[in-house]
């Protein structure tokens, strides 16, 4: 059976790059990983007490983190110093013992593997630029300011007057109580709006962007909010946010995929389980690390919440997963909880990660990544989560909602025209995940046939 390529790396046309380069970079990784081995091997029959500690070290540190995240008060802190001072005794053992050196080598030599097999698989890749066109500028765009996002940027950065400078016209959301801002973009179209777009948070460009695409108009996002992952993925300026109003006068477009769930469009992400509890807490915007450090206990050691029943593309089924992430394209490799970037928003598929976490055994299992039998990572076209209960909270874009079960995510390909500037930081290569499958077919190619296939 023929192994598939990753779509979100690889799309339909591109075959990984195999050339000398990638071929002595694939094979030093395996050196560098031998050499270890080796070090590990012989320091095991010299002195069995120092792979002892080693190993013994490594499993209070797992035991402790376990402790840190799923107990309160003062066992918290000890299991805090606990997982401190591991390693920092095992580095001493190691040195009175006078297996310093197999240590550092052990650590030189898994560092250098990591690096090569990194840049062998990093230079397979194709390029991971969504193709832009140019597309001439908007006569009458329409933009929606949350002047409180992001600590006030929209003020700061007087986003506003330079919008109203290029001919926009911008609804800035001051006013007391919420408002309906699909509405209002909605209405902004029945008035000649030709484009549309939001300076605030991702849940509000989410709801905007979903009346973009309904509308064939193109979509601006201003990096006004906190986060601002979107931004972050299109590669804009996440620092001056008043750089992204450059794309009405000098933009190029970009055609994008939009998440849908239960019929609400999402642009990141939709998160089950674990996390999702965390976001129904009132105090989570305020305080999102002190929020979640409160909660987890009660999720993960009392199992608390619904119990989940997962299926992928109406086959595979994950059952009672801790926590579940479905994301608007995958993202990238060893990012499993939506925190880095995606590599493409256009290929068509979602991203799907699934944690299942209820011992300090299966928290250890999870440090073997992909591999691990308490994390799944998937890309998929349609999700469908579903319940012991006939509500679930579910966090969409960040924001906190309780949605009927069962739940169904989708993914609308090439669903969104997006606006932005034609100079921009642009989107730094991803970190290639380990496929040691695509590495031994790098280090095993010889040649001649490497030469062919360039």
């Amino acid at each position: 059976m023929t192994e598939q390529l990753d779509p979100a790396v690889f799309p339909a046309g591109h075959e990984p790059r195999v050339g000398r380069a990638e071929r002595w970079l694939a094979r030093l990784s395996f050196l560098c990983a031998l050499g270890a081995a080796a070090v590990l091997v012989v320091t095991g029959l010299t002195d069995p007490l120092a792979l002892g500690v080693a190993v013994l070290a490594g499993a209070v540190l797992l035991a402790a983190l376990w402790v840190l995240l799923s107990t309160r008060g003062v066992r918290r802190w000890v299991a805090g110093a606990v997982a401190v001072a591991a390693p920092v005794v095992a580095v001493l053992v190691g040195a009175a013992l006078g297996v310093l050196w197999q240590v550092v080598a052990v650590a030189v030599l898994a560092a250098a593997g990591s690096a090569a097999a990194r840049a062998a698989l990093g230079r397979a890749r194709p390029p991971d630029r969504v193709p832009e066109r140019d597309t001439p500028p908007p006569a009458n765009p329409f933009l929606i300011m949350n002047p409180r996002s992001g600590g006030g940027k929209v003020g700061r950065f007087r986003l506003d007057e330079r919008a109203a400078d290029l001919g926009a016209r911008v609804a800035l959301l001051d006013g007391p109580g919420e408002v309906d801002v699909a509405a209002l973009a909605r209405r902004a179209v029945a008035e000649g709006a030709d484009l549309l777009g939001v300076a605030g948070g991702d849940g509000t460009q989410a709801l905007v962007a979903g009346v973009a695409a309904e509308h064939g108009l193109p979509f601006l996002v201003i990096s006004a909010g906190t986060r601002n992952h979107l931004a972050m993925d299109l590669g804009l300026d996440r620092e001056r946010p008043d750089r992204g109003l450059h794309a009405l006068d000098d933009g190029v477009e970009l055609t994008l995929d939009l998440g849908d769930i239960g019929g609400r469009t999402f642009v990141n992400n939709a998160s089950f389980g674990a996390y999702a509890e965390v976001v129904q807490s009132p105090a989570y915007r305020d305080d999102k690390v002190g929020t979640t450090l409160q909660l987890l206990p009660d999720l993960l050691a009392a199992r608390r919440g619904p119990r989940l029943r997962v299926h992928v593309d109406g086959e595979l089924t994950l059952e009672a997963p801790t926590a579940l992430l479905v994301s608007n394209n995958p993202y990238g490799a060893g990012d499993h909880a939506g925190l880095g970037r995606r590599p493409r928003l256009d290929t068509g598929r979602l991203g799907v990660v699934a944690v299942t976490v209820w011992s300090a055994a299966q928290a250890a299992g999870l440090l073997r990544g992909r591999h691990s039998t308490g994390l799944r990572s998937l890309i998929a076209t349609e999700v469908v989560v579903d319940a012991d209960v006939p509500e679930i909270p579910v966090g969409v874009d960040g924001e906190a909602l309780l949605l009927p079960t069962p739940v169904r995510c989708t993914i609308r390909p090439g669903a969104l025209r997006v606006r932005v500037p034609r100079e921009r930081p642009g989107v730094p290569p991803a970190r290639p995940q380990i496929d040691r499958a695509l590495l031994r077919r790098q280090a095993l190619t010889v040649g001649r046939l490497a030469r062919a296939e360039r």
